[in-house]
């Protein structure tokens, strides 16, 4: 697997400070993808140990409040090989950081039921994941005022409670709001 790039210290792909590994290679092709020179498999560098390393030390401080995959699509299966280890050890390293990952692939469709993006790391990767956007990008529904994604196709979902329920489950994040009472 190659990496695009991996961004130490982003706001952008999930709530709070994270550590974000953007993965090279996408079959999905969206016209307006942000990330175009991503799509092809053999840009940027081969993801080594030593990259894995730095990211898992990367996310020792407590201002880190997680991980995020983008790409490219992580959900490719190639990606799925190369990602699996890592998330291994981020789970076991820091059980109570949140993983996000961006796919292009819907949760209850290519990632659920046979086919291209299924292979034998699909369903323990999604048990290490805590968030998932799902959908493809799509640029006729592109709003720059959507909280951690780009077209209001894209869901953003809760992994634990859909495994849970059998159900895509939203995240319940963005829907947070404190209530003030005034007396």
């Amino acid at each position: 697997m190659n990496f695009a790039t991996i961004k130490w210290a982003d706001v952008a792909n999930g709530p709070g400070v994270r550590v974000s590994l953007f993965v090279s290679g996408c079959t999905h092709r969206c016209p307006g993808c942000f990330n175009e020179e991503a799509q092809d498999f053999q840009y940027g560098q081969p993801f080594t140990l030593a990259e894995e390393d730095k990211i898992v030390e990367a996310m020792a401080p407590v201002h880190i409040k997680g991980l995020s995959l983008l790409g490219g699509e992580p959900f490719e299966p190639d990606n799925q090989r190369g990602l699996l280890p890592l998330l291994r050890r981020v789970k076991a390293a820091y059980p109570n950081k949140e993983v996000w990952c961006y796919s292009g692939y819907t949760l209850d469709g290519e990632l659920w039921k046979p086919g291209r993006a299924r292979c034998e790391c699909t369903d323990e990767m999604l048990s290490l994941i805590d968030v998932l956007v799902d959908g493809p990008f799509v640029e006729a529904q592109k709003d720059l005022n959507l909280r951690f994604r780009g077209s209001a196709n894209q869901r953003i979902l809760n992994i634990p409670a859909s495994l849970k329920a059998h159900i895509p489950v939203l995240w319940g994040g963005e829907m947070t709001i404190q209530s003030i009472t005034v007396s």
